[in-house]
Parts: structure tokens; C-alpha cells; sequence
């Protein structure tokens, strides 16, 4: 290395030296900046999975829960069954039915029953005030169909059916007198609307042994899928519902019934959808799905060596649901965007540190110049003539990057209306408030108080969003300079608010904070008093969860203080749960 030194000219040497340096940095920069962008994709892209399977989850759990409040009307625990179906009993029936099928119209809208005599009453609701009653009150010969409308409305002319439909044949009905409570049936092809339906069934029992017959209601799941077509996915992702066996229940792309060769119409299984991201999302969830319901995230690789990157979830219930949300997105539809941009940047930066070596190379050049004049001035000097002057400019500028992470900081840790934390950030801190109480580090009591705006609902309708929005802020800055330094105030969703008391003495200081909070929220609203002054007095209701005295894990503690809010809530009494 010495002799090869010793060999470069001055100018070589300070060169090729500079040149290394340069390519060097480039290519450290430009894989460093890859293998951050990367991963900060990989890390928003989990979320985003988490987010979306939980959005799915969620759609789907709401579009299932009003079947058992159906059942409960329809056939309240204690009632006893009609014993001679006469007008007084249909009476009764189609007013218990009428209100069963109002819970939850769409899409709960038909409720039935049949005995073990082989009677049935069935009443499908097909708008807010008609609806069709369907009779075979004898037991035997087809079933007798009546339009009316209103829940005492005069029955229209009978329409008799033209095939014998018998109850007790019917899969609900035998599932019904097996089960030994509210139970949901196989999911099966409707032969009147050829789109996917399961039943939720009970049996309803009787003063002997033997029940004396089911109650039932059918879910259509086609609501299912038109939820997931609306997603707003990548180009090439995917969303389903799908059965453990592999059935489709709902898809992004595509439909879960299909005609076969024979014209019949049958269910799609995932593994032959003819979507390859299907079938590979079914066979890699499959592998490791648990049984709990939390989103989970995976990756795999398909057979074309393509990273597939999967959200997941678990749906179960006491009824007997057992199905998977499952979310697939290839990671190139994440990692396109960066990719490309990762060529580009390089491109860009080696013609960078193209045009750097040029500038350097003419710099060093100045220099060598510089360094001639030097030697021509010492050997002037050195023969006692006068030197010339020696010109010399030097120009430095450093870039501001520390500054642009900050304010990205900034905005990932904030709500953007309020200023205060975000939801995720106030997890985070929750999680650790938790950690530190669990280690011992931080064993003292803390508390979480959930706060939601009553009636806020009327103020957006009435007053607009604007003035909703200007309610928000409001709230939010009389929360954040009513507490603590140490104590943790975060926006949680829409007009609700979280705040995390670091450390308590006991219950009864938590419960103080909450009803000073409580009150402060009460003061008229300035955004509102000029425009309304009856709503401007609604306030906010705040509930209260304590660590450990009412719950020792997160979800738990948060579930306490949203419920105790609710009991708090004006109205809350009657059933009015409204925000």
C-alpha cells in the first residue's frame, strides 16, 4: 500500500481518496434510506392490516348481533307457546313478531315459529309499515299468506303457497329441538334469493318434556360482501370472511355463490375461487390462526416467490359462529412505490456524486493551483522579491434533517382537530402505565376516565359539523389545562375523550377528579351559547376505571370506565345510550 502511495502525484492522492469517500457515503445513504423506508413501510403496513381486519371484524359483529334481541322479543323467556292458535293467539304473535322485527329491520326483517304440531306463524317485514304474515295455523296443507300493513293492521286477502311447506322437516327446526341454546345453523343457499343465509334458532319449550317448538330468524350475509367490495384496498389485495373449512362467506373480489356447469348455484371455496391470493391467504391463515380474536399480522411467500403480507382475526361466539376475517395485500403494493423511488434516489445520487467528484475535482485543482502560487511565493520570497497576494473562498452549508423528523414526530403522536394524543399514542402510554404497576416499578393505583359529549349528535345536526368540530377543541382545551402535569389526556374517537390519572391514593380520588371534570364540562359551551343555549348546556358524562381495583389488564380497565360512563349517562336508565 506505501509503495503504491508514494507513487500517486499530490493531486492523485488527494483525489482518489475524496472519490472513494464519496461513492462510499452514496451507496451507505441510499441502502440506509431503502432499509428505513422499508421498514417504516412494513411497520404502517401491519397497522393498516390490523386496522382493516378489525374494521371487517367489527362491520361484520354488527351485522350479526341483533339476531338473538329477535328471538328475545319475538319469544320472551316465560312465555308460554300458543296452545289452540286461535285469533287471540295470532294476535299475539304478530304483535310479539312485529316488534321482534323492528329491532333490527335491516337485516333481521323475518321471524318465524313453528311447533311440533306442525304450525307455523312467519312475519317478514318489507318496510317500516307493511310487512307479510305467513300462517299454516291447522298444522296441515300450504301455508296462507296475508299483507298488511302496521303492527294491528287489517290482514289482507289469503294467498295460498303453492308448494307444502312443513316445519318440522326443515333443517332449522330439527337443529332448534337438538340444541340446548340459542344456536346458529349451518350457512346454506337461499332457493328464493340464491345469496347465502344462516338461521339463528331456540327452541321454545313447553310445560311437558319435549319443546313444543323452535323460533328462529335468517341472516342474509349478503351484506357481508357488499362491505368488503367497498373497501378501499390496494390494487392487488384482498379481503374475505371465510368458514374454517374453507367456504366463503364474503369477498373483496368476486362472490361466494357461483353457477356450476348444471346451472346450479353453489358456494365458492377459497381454494378454488380461481384467485390465487385466496387460496394462498386460506392455506397460510390456516397454519397458524388461533382461537383468539385479536388482529394478528403474518407473512409468507406464494409460489411465485412473492411476499404476501396477511391480516387476520378470529370471530366466535357462544352460538356456535366460528369464522375468520382474513386481509392479504402482496408486499409489492406496500413496497412499489418505494422500491422505485429507492432507484431513482440512487440514480439521482450517483449522478449526484457524479457532479460532486466533478466539483471536487475542480476544488482540488483550485488547490494545486493555490499550492503552485505557494511554491512560486516562497521561491519569490526566497529571492527577496515581493510576493502577490493569495486569493482564497471557502463556502460550508449543512441541511436541517433533525428538524423534519421532529415535525413528523409531532404528527403521528397528535390528533390533528385537538392537539392532543392520538389514540394509538395514548395506548401506548396506557400499556406502559400498566407494565410499570405490574413490575412494581410504579405500584401505586392509576385510573382511566372516559369521557363522551352528550347529545353531541344533535349539535352536528343541527348546528353542522363546523360548529361540532369547534365543540371538540372546545372540550378537549378544558381537559388539557385541568390536569395534571403528569396525568395523560388523548382524543379516543369521534366525541370521545380518555384520560389517564398517573397516580391515585384510592377510588374515592379518582372518583373527585371525575366529578370535577365532570362539572367543569357542564359550563356552557362558548362555540355553542350564541347559536343554541339549551344545547350549549349539555356537558359530557365521564367514567372512571381503576387500577387494580376494577380491572388489572387494559382491555378490561377501559371496557369498566366506558361502561361507567354509560351508567352515568342522562337517560341512561330508559335505554338511551346516545352520544
Amino acid at each position: 500500500m506505501l509503495p503504491l502511495l508514494r507513487s500517486l502525484s499530490l493531486r492523485q492522492l488527494l483525489t482518489l481518496p475524496y472519490v472513494l469517500v464519496v461513492l462510499t457515503v452514496t451507496l451507505v445513504i441510499g441502502g440506509l434510506s431503502y432499509n428505513a423506508g422499508r421498514h417504516a413501510v412494513d411497520e404502517l403496513s401491519g397497522q393498516l392490516l390490523r386496522e382493516t381486519t378489525a374494521r371487517i371484524a367489527a362491520a361484520t359483529k354488527t351485522h350479526i348481533a341483533g339476531a338473538k334481541g329477535v328471538l328475545e322479543a319475538a319469544f320472551p323467556v316465560g312465555v308460554q307457546p300458543p296452545a289452540d292458535w286461535d285469533a287471540a293467539d295470532i294476535a299475539a304473535l304478530r304483535e310479539r313478531f312485529w316488534i321482534a322485527t323492528s329491532i333490527h329491520r335491516n337485516p333481521h326483517n323475518y321471524a318465524y315459529y313453528g311447533d311440533q304440531q306442525g304450525r307455523f306463524f312467519g312475519l317478514m317485514r318489507h318496510a317500516d309499515d307493511s310487512a307479510e304474515l305467513r300462517l299454516r295455523p291447522s298444522g296441515q296443507g300450504v301455508r296462507q299468506l296475508h299483507a298488511f300493513n302496521g303492527i294491528r293492521g287489517t290482514l289482507g286477502p289469503a294467498q295460498p303457497e303453492t308448494r307444502v311447506f312443513e316445519p318440522r322437516e326443515r333443517p332449522w327446526y330439527q337443529l332448534g329441538l337438538k340444541a340446548a341454546s340459542n344456536t346458529w345453523s349451518p350457512i346454506y343457499i337461499d332457493f328464493r334469493s340464491q345469496e347465502l343465509v344462516t338461521t339463528f334458532v331456540r327452541r321454545v319449550p313447553s310445560d311437558g318434556a319435549p319443546p313444543a317448538g323452535v323460533v328462529a330468524t335468517d341472516l342474509p350475509l349478503q351484506r357481508i360482501s357488499e362491505f368488503l367490495h367497498q373497501l378501499e384496498l390496494t390494487p392487488n389485495a384482498l379481503a374475505m370472511v371465510v368458514e374454517p373449512d374453507g367456504q366463503i362467506i364474503g369477498m373483496s373480489a368476486g362472490e361466494p355463490v357461483q353457477r356450476d356447469a348444471s346451472g346450479q348455484y353453489t358456494r365458492v371455496h377459497a381454494e378454488r375461487a380461481g384467485n390465487a391470493l385466496a387460496a394462498d391467504a386460506f392455506r397460510s391463515v390456516r397454519a397458524f390462526i388461533g382461537k383468539d380474536s385479536e388482529p394478528r399480522t403474518a407473512a409468507f411467500r406464494n409460489e411465485q416467490g412473492q411476499t404476501i403480507q396477511v391480516g387476520y382475526t378470529h370471530l366466535r361466539d357462544e352460538a356456535g359462529l366460528n369464522w375468520w376475517v382474513v386481509v392479504a395485500v402482496p408486499r409489492a403494493d406496500f413496497m412499489g412505490d418505494i422500491e422505485r423511488s429507492a432507484w431513482r434516489s440512487l440514480v439521482l445520487s450517483l449522478l449526484a456524486a457524479l457532479a460532486a467528484i466533478g466539483v471536487g475535482w475542480v476544488v482540488l485543482r483550485v488547490v494545486g493551483r493555490m499550492l503552485g502560487q505557494f511554491i512560486e511565493s516562497a521561491q519569490l520570497v526566497g529571492e527577496g522579491r515581493p510576493s502577490p497576494p493569495l486569493p482564497v473562498s471557502r463556502q460550508d452549508e449543512l441541511g436541517v434533517l433533525a428538524r423534519s423528523l421532529s415535525d413528523m414526530q409531532v404528527k403521528l403522536q397528535t390528533d390533528t382537530l385537538t392537539g392532543l394524543l392520538n389514540r394509538d399514542t395514548f395506548m401506548r402510554g396506557l400499556k406502559d402505565r400498566f407494565q410499570r404497576h405490574a413490575s412494581g416499578s410504579h405500584p401505586q393505583p392509576f385510573a382511566v376516565l372516559f369521557i363522551d359529549i352528550n347529545r353531541f349528535k344533535a349539535i352536528n345536526d343541527t348546528l353542522g359539523h363546523p360548529v361540532g368540530d369547534a365543540v371538540i377543541r372546545e372540550m378537549a382545551e378544558r381537559l388539557r389545562t385541568h390536569v395534571r402535569m403528569q396525568d395523560r389526556v388523548g382524543r379516543y374517537a369521534g366525541d370521545e375523550f380518555v384520560v389517564l390519572l398517573d397516580q391515585i391514593r384510592d377510588p374515592a380520588d379518582a372518583e373527585t377528579v371525575r366529578h370535577n371534570l365532570e362539572q367543569l364540562l357542564r359550563q356552557p359551551l362558548q362555540s355553542v351559547l350564541p347559536l343554541d343555549p339549551a344545547l350549549a348546556a349539555m356537558g359530557a358524562t365521564v367514567g372512571a376505571g381503576v387500577c387494580p381495583t376494577d380491572a388489572t389488564e387494559i382491555g378490561d380497565l377501559l371496557t369498566f370506565a366506558d361502561g361507567d360512563m354509560y351508567r352515568r349517562k342522562p337517560g341512561a336508565a330508559a335505554g338511551d345510550s346516545s352520544g
